[in-house]
């Protein structure tokens, strides 16, 4: 098994879990372990500024804590752009430009970091769940790109990723948000 970390995973409309209802999934981690991801479109309405007065500044447009996944809601999972994209204390690569940033230090610890978006929560799946959930057509999965990470509309974000896919999976988007109302 390859490890798809750095890579989305976009809810197909085979996905039944409200939790994960159109959402898209940045992988931070995979492995025979398991896989842990948060959610890229679901904000809220609380600024970042709120829990994390230090980190406002840096908070990309719209600068709100995003609901993660449904794992660990009270913990909180930050991503951020750096430059140059090289580890250092406080910044570990996820993807490109885009790792996990240390919430716990302060701003001018983590040179380099330009954006960030703040997660309170994340999803997780045990050893090979994910996959499992793959092969009953749950999820695509897609290659990120960092502007995903810190889209300014979010809410628009489920149908970009999917639109600019090959094949057939664009089709998705014409896929009825309830069947049922259909």
């Amino acid at each position: 098994m390859s490890s798809m970390r750095g890579r989305l995973v976009v809810a197909s409309p085979a996905m039944l879990d409200p939790n994960f209802h159109r959402t898209v999934v940045l992988l931070i981690e995979h492995g025979e372990e398991g896989a842990l991801g948060v959610v890229l479109n679901r904000a809220t309405e609380m600024p970042v500024g709120e829990p994390l007065p230090v980190w406002e500044g840096y908070a990309a447009d719209p600068g709100v804590v995003y609901v993660g996944g449904p794992v660990q809601r009270s913990s909180a999972i930050c991503l951020g752009r750096k430059d140059p994209p090289l580890r250092t204390s406080g910044w570990a690569p996820v993807f490109a430009d885009v790792g996990t940033v240390d919430l716990n230090m302060d701003p001018g610890e983590v040179p380099g970091v330009s954006q960030v978006r703040v997660f309170a929560g994340h999803a997780g799946w045990g050893p090979l769940q994910l996959e499992d959930e793959m092969d009953e057509g749950a999820w695509v999965v897609c290659d990120a790109e960092p502007a995903d990470v810190f889209a300014s509309e979010p809410d628009l974000l489920w149908a970009q990723v999917v639109e600019r896919q090959g094949g057939v999976v664009p089709l998705l988007t014409r896929f009825p948000p309830d069947p049922e109302l259909n």
